[in-house]
């Protein structure tokens, strides 16, 4: 009972110290951060240029589609059928603006070293490979010029 035991306890250590089970929580940890700044700059910087065209928060861009879609001050509730397209909006442009600092921030940064790391690897390998093939032109001249030695001896 024990060896099993030890057995499901090593096999929960192995699995959350494999590498891609920790980058996965750091990337939750980090978006969830990045969350707030992307919220913010939707609320300080996007709802404000929108409010110059209309009102600066995007979640009163409403539309009616049934009835007059006013609100009873008895009871809280709205009269009608009422489409709220400005929350609509605003998680759109937070989605576009976060896809865009990942990408922008992230991705093409990460992709332009890795692509630099794997050409330097390959100029590397290159090298080794253009190494080898001179010793081993080296090699041959030397036996050519043994049995060369050995003919005349």
């Amino acid at each position: 009972m024990s060896e099993k035991k030890t057995g499901l306890l090593e096999g929960f250590k192995a699995f959350l110290t494999r590498g891609n089970v920790i980058d996965l929580a750091v990337a939750v940890v980090i978006g969830a951060a990045f969350t707030n700044v992307v919220n913010a700059i939707v609320k300080g910087v996007i709802n404000p240029v929108v409010g110059a065209f209309g009102t600066q928060d995007l979640e009163k861009y409403t539309s009616c589609l049934r009835g007059p879609c006013e609100v009873d001050p008895e009871t809280g509730m709205t009269d009608g059928i009422e489409i709220l397209w400005g929350s609509v909006l605003s998680a759109a442009l937070s989605f576009l603006i976060t896809g865009a600092v990942v990408y922008f921030l992230l991705v093409r940064p990460m992709a332009k070293y890795l692509a630099k790391r794997a050409a330097a690897q390959a100029a590397k390998e290159g090298v080794q490979e253009t190494l080898e093939v001179s010793e081993l032109e080296v090699l041959k001249e030397i036996r050519d010029a043994l049995v060369a030695q050995r003919g005349q001896a």
